[in-house]
């Protein structure tokens, strides 16, 4: 697999280069890594999830739950590697998951079924992502049509899901009596962001409620805490909030900065697991670094990219974490293929 150099730091603004030297600790032991395993495990893996891919074209978590989140997952890490659905490898895949999610489509918007998921939202703004990321390559006229109307139509639903807050929940504002809680409110912001990059209307409003949101959610030392209500600050919830604010535009001379040292202390040592919900924490962690540019990206990849190939399976799949062995593949190798540099959501 031919990887692509690292791109120049684009963000001349002073306070990016103040935010990058929080990162600038004496980075923890790790084996250099081997840029042909990495490959290697990398292929492997894509591989382990083509195979697995239902016939229908969807994946599942663990006890065939969550299916629409898995889908959408899976198909940005097929994405992730430079296919798409007419050209590479894992064109078919990625196919097949278009067809799966946009037949998932609720007249009401919803992408995902409410009558067997509890935590729909999820699902919804990883399919927002992905098919986003879709349309900005599709050439087929019908398709494009169909992708644009599935959509705009998910665009409304989660501006009619958000919570008075300004967040969202694990279902809509309306089924989950006004319930707010950071994970899913981030998940709402990066499929906003895809569908706005590829040209689908979203009204400045819902974005701009959802970052006060992220703010009122903040805590003095820099993390941000499970939802309006409280809960604590999460390492996994504000390293998402930090890709969030970035997808939204959002950089802070002040503010920023300190979610990035909160960071720093909580997931630059990549053996901590002590926080919970490490995979979803490093996936968007890794965003993070990536964005912050090379001097902070090389230390970080060092480290994240040695364990991940060091822990893969022997079949091609990561098998760590409870929702099951296709979300953490899934995570593990986007996290693998940023540099790849593919996918406008993901780029600097």
């Amino acid at each position: 697999m031919t990887r692509n150099p690292h791109l120049t730091l684009a963000l001349a603004v002073g306070a990016v280069v103040a935010a990058s030297s929080l990162f600038n600790a004496a980075p923890t032991a790790a084996a250099a890594v081997d840029e042909v395993k990495l490959d290697r495990a990398v292929e492997r893996g894509l591989d382990w999830l083509a195979a697995r891919q239902s016939t229908q074209g969807h994946w599942t978590a663990n006890d065939g739950n969550y299916p629409t989140a898995m889908t959408a997952l899976a198909g940005m890490a097929f994405l992730c590697e430079g296919s798409t659905t007419t050209q590479g490898k894992y064109a078919k895949n990625i196919r097949l998951a278009v067809d799966y999610l946009t037949s998932r489509s609720r007249r009401n918007g919803l992408i995902g079924d409410p009558s067997s998921d509890d935590r729909y939202t999820y699902g919804h703004g990883y399919s927002m992502m992905f098919l986003s990321q879709v349309l900005g390559e599709e050439e087929d006229v019908e398709r494009r049509e169909e992708l644009i109307e599935v959509l705009t139509k998910a665009v409304r639903f989660t501006g009619e899901a958000q919570t008075d807050a300004g967040g969202w929940g694990y279902v809509s504002a309306k089924d989950g009596s006004n319930f707010d809680e950071g994970s899913t409110t981030i998940t709402q912001v990066q499929g906003l962001r895809g569908c706005r990059n590829a040209g689908i209307p979203v009204p400045d409003k819902i974005i701009d409620k959802a970052v006060e949101y992220i703010r009122k959610c903040t805590l003095p030392d820099g993390g941000v805490q499970y939802s309006s209500q409280g809960g604590g600050g999460r390492p996994a919830i504000t390293a998402a909030a930090i890709a969030c604010l970035f997808n939204a535009g959002e950089y802070d001379s002040e503010y920023v900065p300190k979610l990035l040292d909160y960071c720093k202390k909580n997931l630059s040592n990549i053996q901590n697991e002590g926080f919970g919900h490490w995979h979803y924490a490093h996936y968007y962690y890794a965003q993070v670094c990536y964005r912050e540019g090379d001097k902070v990206w090389d230390g970080y990849r060092e480290k994240i990219f040695a364990r991940l190939v060091s822990e893969a399976a022997g079949d091609g799949s990561w098998s760590q974490g409870y929702i099951g062995a296709v979300y953490t593949t899934a995570v593990n190798l986007t996290i693998l293929q940023l540099e790849q540099n593919a996918l406008p959501i993901y780029q600097r």
